[in-house]
């Protein structure tokens, strides 16, 4: 067994036991890595630690900062798995490159460079301070190259995928998707992805073309050169077989799951095939969980609306509810709000389908319908477990809609999501599952909608004049926004010359007021009830998206392509 970092340091008198146990509490209390907390108490210096890192690694000293590195060892790591793994070269001797690691417990990244560069690679340990000066010093900072760069630097040749013909039997393709040029291009594929901070990977066989899209701050693009046709079923059953799914049924949708570390990151990547015309499509969904703030405060929530959000969620009880279309970011802001309640004095239960993001602290159930694991059982099975919040992934019937009000009406808060064009409309969709008015006026304590829309690119905004009837189409009229700045973005390397970069969220939020509740047990019509709210101060999801134009962080056409004007 490896001995702990702490062990070490005091083996070699940097530290006594008593600094050990001090720097142990702090980390029990707050996290973090024990070397770092040493070093902020003062109690070691950085290079100490690399002393220890490299003792408990077996791996060497690498000092970024004093040493040259020759031209001809950089060109041996190409920019995009450097910036992407977090790693420099640092030599290159007897056949094996030597390469400086940001984080030198995370030996999977080895074994990544071996079979990508097919090089001997040995690690050695610096701090991910002096790998990221080294990055930019060698290589001019993170990578933003295109699909055609990756493949030209990972020195692919596309001739080499020849060797998988069309028409293969079984055991012909289990051995296509084992070969070396089949797995490489893959791989490829998931690393241009994770590295464009794409949401998901679209694999579609045509009759003549194979395309591959993946789909940015909610748009869809093609990775160009798309692979040849033939090699659709190759690249699939590599999928297939990476997620455990069954290569040899093709007539049937298959869902699976893969679990990567990519660069000292843990992605997870929800698979889904369904048979089609030409063979399987497939659309690969990447969580990607580095990436991902469950912090309700780094969320760009108005601060008003925060605290509408942060006081609806302390509730003893009741029902909130996100809606929204699919990728408009629901379970981020619900995973968001279950960790700013998840204190020792709170039992917090979710039915999901599936998990997406383990959260520590949190019991987690994942729905399973072939085993008749479904949300009301699920949820049914929750209530017995003595929980204080319950969040129920979806409700998408009346049954798990009724055991959701009941919970909020025996004294549990029950969060979950539902798929309507506005908040208000939640009444109404929920009136007409069957839930009885008097008892959701009973229970509905808010609702959430919100929106993605794009950011524009900070790189390349520009301040421009709108034509008025892009005002117009927005619902305002030329003169009401007079002495207003509007931008856009001209598009750049950086957006692959799309003028936006990133996402943030709009939102509407709808409260059960009194005045509110009432109308829902009276049946009232659903134009009624969203004029009341818009009465009680709701802020409709249009108008939060022009406040974000007026703010210059989004366009006026996102506007209009995300909300609906009421």
């Amino acid at each position: 067994m490896a001995r702990g970092i702490g062990e070490i340091l005091q083996d070699m008198g940097f530290v006594d036991e008593a600094e050990i146990q001090e720097a142990l509490r702090l980390q029990e209390n707050k996290g973090g890595k024990l070397g770092d907390i040493l070093i902020e108490l003062g109690y070691v210096s950085e290079p100490d630690v690399l002393f220890a890192l490299a003792e408990q690694t077996g791996m060497e000293v690498a000092d970024l900062d004093e040493e040259e590195v020759p031209p001809e060892v950089i060109e041996m790591v190409p920019k995009t798995f450097a910036t992407t793994y977090r790693v420099c070269p640092v030599g290159y001797e007897d056949g094996v490159l030597v390469v400086a690691l940001a984080d030198p417990m995370n030996p999977t990244v080895l074994d990544d460079l071996r079979f990508m560069l097919d090089l001997e690679i040995r690690g050695a340990v610096s701090t991910p301070e002096a790998v990221d000066r080294a990055l930019e010093r060698y290589y001019g900072g993170v990578d933003d190259g295109t699909f055609q760069d990756t493949l030209a630097e990972a020195g692919f040749d596309p001739d080499d995928l020849e060797m998988v013909e069309e028409g293969k039997q079984l055991e012909d393709l289990e051995s296509q998707t084992a070969s070396t040029p089949v797995i490489k291009l893959v791989n490829l594929i998931l690393l241009q992805a994770i590295k464009d901070r794409a949401a998901d990977i679209h694999l579609e066989p045509f009759e003549k073309s194979f395309k591959v899209r993946q789909r940015i701050d909610g748009v869809l693009y093609d990775l160009k050169p798309p692979p040849s046709p033939h090699l659709a079923r190759a690249v699939i059953s590599r999928i297939k077989v990476m997620a455990g799914l069954d290569i040899s049924e093709v007539r049937m949708p298959q869902d699976g799951r893969i679990e990567l570390n990519v660069g000292g990151k843990p992605v997870d990547i929800r698979v889904s095939t369904l048979p089609v015309v030409h063979g399987e499509a497939c659309v690969m969904r990447i969580l990607d969980r580095s990436n991902v703030d469950l912090d309700l405060n780094n969320l760009g929530i108005r601060p008003k609306d925060l605290e509408v959000i942060k006081s609806l969620i302390v509730k003893p009880n009741g029902v909130i509810l996100v809606t929204g279309p699919t990728g408009s970011g629901k379970t981020t802001t619900l995973y968001s709000c279950l960790n700013e309640i998840n204190t020792i004095d709170r039992k917090i239960l979710t039915t999901e389908d599936p998990v997406e993001y383990d959260l520590d602290g949190i019991i987690q159930c994942a729905i399973n319908p072939e085993v008749e694991m479904t949300y009301a059982s699920a949820l049914r099975a929750a209530l017995r477990q003595d929980p204080d919040v319950i969040f129920v992934g979806e409700i998408r019937d009346l049954e798990t809609a009724r055991i959701a009000v009941e919970a909020a009406l025996t004294g549990h808060l029950v969060l979950s999501t539902l798929h309507t064009n506005d908040a208000p409309s939640v009444v109404t969709r929920l009136i007409d599952l069957g839930v009885e008015p008097f008892l959701l006026s009973d229970v509905l304590e808010g609702v959430i909608a919100q929106r993605l829309v794009r950011r524009i690119c900070a790189e390349c905004k520009v301040q421009y004049t709108p034509e008025p009837q892009e005002i117009m189409e927005v619902g305002l009229k030329p003169d009401s926004v007079r002495g207003r700045n509007f931008f856009y973005g001209e598009g750049c390397k950086r957006c692959n010359s799309t003028g936006y970069k990133g996402r943030q969220a709009i939102f509407e939020m709808f409260l059960g007021t009194p005045t509110v509740k009432q109308m829902i047990a009276d049946n009232a019509k659903l134009a009624d009830i969203r004029r009341q709210a818009r009465k009680d101060g709701m802020r409709t999801l249009r108008e939060s998206g022009i406040l974000a134009v007026y703010e210059g962080t989004t366009t006026l056409e996102e506007v209009v392509r995300e909300t609906i004007n009421h």
